[in-house]
């Protein structure tokens, strides 16, 4: 029992130690930018040591897109959700960029980091996780066209294009201060919606 009991600290130690690194990293790449935070600067905002950063993370561009996959992973779950009850092409697209909109812009460092390292996020978009997003809503895409919620097309291309330019004017949107997402959101819906109608 000691030995499973200690164990246990153990791995609740190494996720504490994890995500102390991981949220430091947050705030480090929403201040600093990726190009100019080290990992110095990241364990600065911990109360670990600098060796303790490499048994989690060989370098910055790991703890970068390991932030970039937890945060795509939550905002999929939450575009997912809101498209799912989606009656008509219309609510399809405004629900899906809506919420997508709207969780970027409600996490202030998520939109900093948006905001400081836009260049470097677009080349992390091959990675499985970013990657994640076109393939779930691929995959969301045929499942309406099989409902006749949407008109039958190239879903694979579809959502490419979705994605891409759900980046690009999230990133625009970022530069309004407040950010317009009610502006965003009819500009993807009036832009994708009406070719996606039955």
């Amino acid at each position: 029992m000691t030995d499973l009991a200690a164990e246990g600290r153990r791995q609740a130690t190494k996720q504490a130690n994890r995500e102390a690194i991981v949220e430091a990293a947050r705030e480090v790449f929403a201040e600093l930018g990726y190009g100019a935070a080290t990992v110095r600067d990241i364990v600065r905002r911990t109360d670990l040591a600098t060796g303790t950063f490499y048994n989690y993370f060989p370098d910055k561009e790991a703890v970068f897109r390991a932030l970039l996959e937890e945060s795509a992973r939550a905002a999929r779950e939450v575009v997912r959700a809101a498209r799912r009850g989606a009656q008509d092409a219309d609510a399809f697209v405004r629900h899906g960029f809506r919420a997508y909109f709207e969780f970027i812009a409600s996490d202030r460092t998520l939109f900093e980091i948006l905001r400081r390292n836009t260049g470097t996020i677009r080349a992390q978009f091959d990675t499985p996780a970013l990657g994640a997003g076109t393939d779930e809503l691929e995959a969301d895409l045929r499942a309406a066209v099989e409902a006749g919620v949407l008109a039958p097309h190239d879903a694979r291309y579809m959502a490419a294009a979705m994605v891409g330019a759900g980046f690009e004017v999230a990133v625009r949107m970022l530069e309004t201060d407040p950010p317009d997402v009610e502006a965003a959101v009819n500009f993807a819906t009036s832009l994708f919606a009406p070719g996606l109608r039955p």
